[in-house]
C-alpha cells in the first residue's frame, strides 16, 4: 500500500479530549475538557426552539448568514472600537478551531515560521504543521506567565510569518497586559508579521485585569486576524459557531479556505444565536460575574486543601503542582486521579513545548455543585494516591 500523509507522524489524538474519554470509563467529576456542565441563556433555547419549526435546514451564505455577521459586527464594533463591515470583515466558521486553522492557512505557506507561546493550546502547534509551516516557540514563565523580550525578538529575528497570541490564555488564564501587546505589536511592525489572535475567554476577565483586543492597538487592524467564537461566551461549545475578523484583503482570502475545509456554519444554529449576539452589555457584565463567583469558588476550596495551583486572570483554568507525588509521568497521574480520586484532569506537558510534567489543568466551568463534589473528591487526594519516593 501507498505510504500515507507524514503531516500527522508527531500528533496524537486531542489529550484533552482523551481525557474526557478517561473520565467517562471511571464516572470521574470531569474538569479536563472546558464545557460547562448548566444550560446555555434561556433566551438562545427558546429561539432555537422556534427556529427548529422555521425554513432554517438549508445551506445559509458560505461566509455566514447576513444576520448572523450583521448582529456580530454590530456586538464588536462596540467592543473593538471600530466599525466592522458585516460583508467584508468577517467570515463565520465552524468553531474557532476551524477559524484557527482557516486563518493559518490564510497567512502561512509551506516553509513559513510561526510564533507559539509556550504553554499553549494544542491545537495551533498542530495548524502550524497542516499548513506546512515551523512553530517557534516562545516560554512563558511562571507565576504570572510573562514573556522576556529579548526571547521574543530572537524569534521575530527568524522572519516569522505570523505569532499566535491566545488572550485571555488557555491553558494559564493569562491575561496580557497593555504593555505586552504594545511590544509584541512593535515587534510584528518591525519584522513585519501577522497576529493571528484567539479571543474566545474575551468575556471571562476577572478584576482587574482587563481584555485589550489586539486589534484595536495602533496600527494593528492591518496585520491582525482576530479569531473567536460563541461556545464559551453563550456556553454552546457543541454549536460550534466562531469567525474571523480582519480586514477585507484577510477575509477575502479565508472566505476561500473556509469554503473548501467545511462550507458553512449550521444554519439553524447560525439563526438562534443571533438572539445571543444582541444581548446588551449587563449580560456581559453578569457572565464576568458569574465565573469571579465559580473561580473564588475553586480557588478557595483548593486552597482549604493546602493544594498548590496558579491563580488565572481570565479563561476558567487552574494548573495544579504535582510535583510532591513523584510521579515521572503526568499523563499517567491524571489517569490515576480519574479512576481513584474521581476527578477528570489534563496533563500539562500537552500545553508545553519545554520538559514539563509536575502540572495538571482542571477547570472550573460547572455549576456550583458540581464544583463542590470535586473539591470533597480531591479531600482524599494524599490518601488514594501514595507519594511515589
Amino acid at each position: 500500500m501507498p505510504q500515507l500523509s507524514r503531516r500527522t507522524e508527531t500528533f496524537t489524538d486531542s489529550v484533552i479530549r482523551r481525557m474526557t474519554r478517561v473520565s467517562l470509563k471511571y464516572g470521574a467529576v470531569n474538569l479536563s475538557q472546558g464545557f460547562p456542565d448548566f444550560e446555555p441563556p434561556k433566551e438562545i433555547l427558546d429561539r432555537l426552539a422556534e427556529v427548529s419549526r422555521e425554513d432554517f435546514h438549508q445551506y445559509s451564505i458560505t461566509w455566514g448568514a447576513q444576520n448572523f455577521r450583521e448582529a456580530l459586527a454590530e456586538k464588536q464594533s462596540r467592543l473593538m472600537g471600530r466599525k466592522i463591515d458585516p460583508n467584508s470583515e468577517i467570515v463565520v466558521t465552524c468553531g474557532s478551531t476551524e477559524a484557527m486553522m482557516a486563518a493559518m492557512m490564510t497567512v502561512a505557506n509551506p516553509g513559513d515560521k510561526v510564533i507559539v507561546f509556550s504553554p499553549f493550546y494544542e491545537n495551533y502547534g498542530a495548524d502550524a504543521i497542516l499548513s506546512g509551516a515551523e512553530p517557534i516557540y516562545v516560554p512563558l514563565y511562571p507565576p504570572e506567565f510573562g514573556f522576556k523580550a529579548d526571547e521574543l525578538e530572537a524569534a521575530f529575528r527568524q522572519k516569522p510569518k505570523a505569532l499566535i497570541l491566545c488572550n485571555p490564555s488557555n491553558p494559564c488564564g493569562k491575561v496580557f497586559t497593555c504593555e505586552e501587546l504594545k511590544l509584541i505589536a512593535d515587534l510584528a511592525e518591525k519584522y513585519d508579521a501577522f497576529v493571528i489572535t484567539d479571543e474566545v475567554y474575551e468575556h471571562i476577565v476577572y478584576a482587574p485585569n482587563k481584555h485589550i483586543y489586539f486589534a484595536s492597538l495602533p496600527g494593528m487592524w492591518e496585520r491582525t486576524i482576530s479569531c473567536s467564537s460563541l461556545s464559551k461566551t453563550y456556553s454552546i461549545t457543541g454549536w460550534r459557531l466562531g469567525y474571523i475578523i480582519a480586514p477585507p484583503e484577510i477575509i477575502d482570502v479565508a472566505r476561500k479556505v473556509h469554503d473548501f475545509l467545511t462550507v458553512g456554519a449550521a444554519a439553524p444554529l447560525q439563526e438562534a444565536a443571533v438572539t445571543g449576539l444582541r444581548f446588551g452589555d449587563e449580560y456581559y457584565a453578569d457572565l464576568a460575574a458569574k465565573y469571579t463567583s465559580k473561580r473564588d469558588l475553586f480557588l478557595r476550596g483548593l486552597d482549604d486543601l493546602r493544594i498548590a495551583h496558579t491563580v488565572p486572570q481570565g479563561a476558567y483554568y487552574i494548573l495544579l503542582d504535582i510535583s510532591e507525588f513523584g510521579f515521572e509521568s503526568d499523563l499517567e497521574f491524571c489517569e490515576v486521579l480519574a479512576r481513584d480520586v474521581g476527578v477528570g484532569a489534563v496533563p500539562g506537558s500537552s500545553f508545553f513545548r519545554e520538559p514539563v510534567n509536575h502540572l495538571i489543568r482542571l477547570h472550573f466551568a460547572k455549576r456550583d455543585e458540581t464544583l463542590y463534589e470535586a473539591l470533597n473528591r480531591l479531600e482524599g487526594l494524599w490518601k488514594k494516591i501514595p507519594v511515589r519516593k
